[in-house]
């Protein structure tokens, strides 16, 4: 059972999300909250797996209360005009994001996919994502980094993939490796680097200057 905590400061839309959860063999929600302040505090007594957090609310915003939460995972909604806190979300541990327009079907395989272990955001929309707010981060060249030193010459070469917006698959066609060996690698690379998905690796890489906006641009 997949365990779901709301966070929006609109109770309509905390009713319109729970008739659609609670309508799932597998998905319980366990909890409800008006903004990020509250959840974080909901979140001290009750056992969540993955979060539902809305961006704008008050007291404490939907990124503050990400940065804040740890265990859970998170998923940002978010609207249109809202994108300029994408990155900041997937920068404070958001493990995804999505847009609260979303459909049904959109919102209920979203929170599967985060429950696994993966990412809501494909990686090569991460990438344009990153792009798009390139002037946050560096535009040296890529620096030493401490953390990366742990890092074998394949895992750094995957980690650079995932950075470019491949998927295991493009990877394991790139390196003529199979799938699996590559979310070995990935798994790996996550541990070494304490991020929590791909998602944190995209953004690791961009911030360390190991990739910079335009680099490795890659069809979908």
């Amino acid at each position: 059972m997949i365990r779901v905590l709301l966070v929006d400061d609109q109770e309509l839309v905390r009713a319109g999300f729970r008739m659609v959860l609670d309508a799932q063999p597998d998905i319980e929600v366990v909890g409800e909250a008006g903004d990020g302040q509250a959840a974080v505090a909901i979140l001290r007594q009750t056992v969540a797996d993955v979060v539902l957090m809305d961006v704008r609310m008050p007291r404490m915003d939907g990124i503050e209360a990400t940065r804040l939460i740890s265990g859970p995972k998170v998923i940002i909604l978010t609207t249109f005009d809202l994108d300029e806190y994408a990155f900041a979300a997937l920068k404070a541990g958001a493990s995804g994001f999505m847009l609260k327009d979303a459909g049904p079907a959109q919102l209920i395989e979203a929170i599967r996919v985060v429950h696994s272990g993966d990412a809501v955001v494909a990686p090569s929309t991460t990438r344009r994502l990153i792009d798009q707010f390139a002037f946050t981060l560096p535009s040296s060249e890529p620096e030493a980094n401490a953390a990366t030193d742990e890092l074998t010459p394949r895992e750094m070469e995957v980690l650079l993939l995932v950075a470019r917006g491949m998927s295991n698959l493009e990877i394991a066609t790139e390196l003529v490796v199979s799938e699996a060996t590559v979310k070995t690698h990935v798994g790996r690379i996550l541990m070494k680097l304490n991020l929590r998905d791909r998602v944190q690796a995209v953004v690791f890489a961009y911030e360390n200057g190991l990739v910079r906006s335009g680099q490795g641009e890659h069809r979908e």
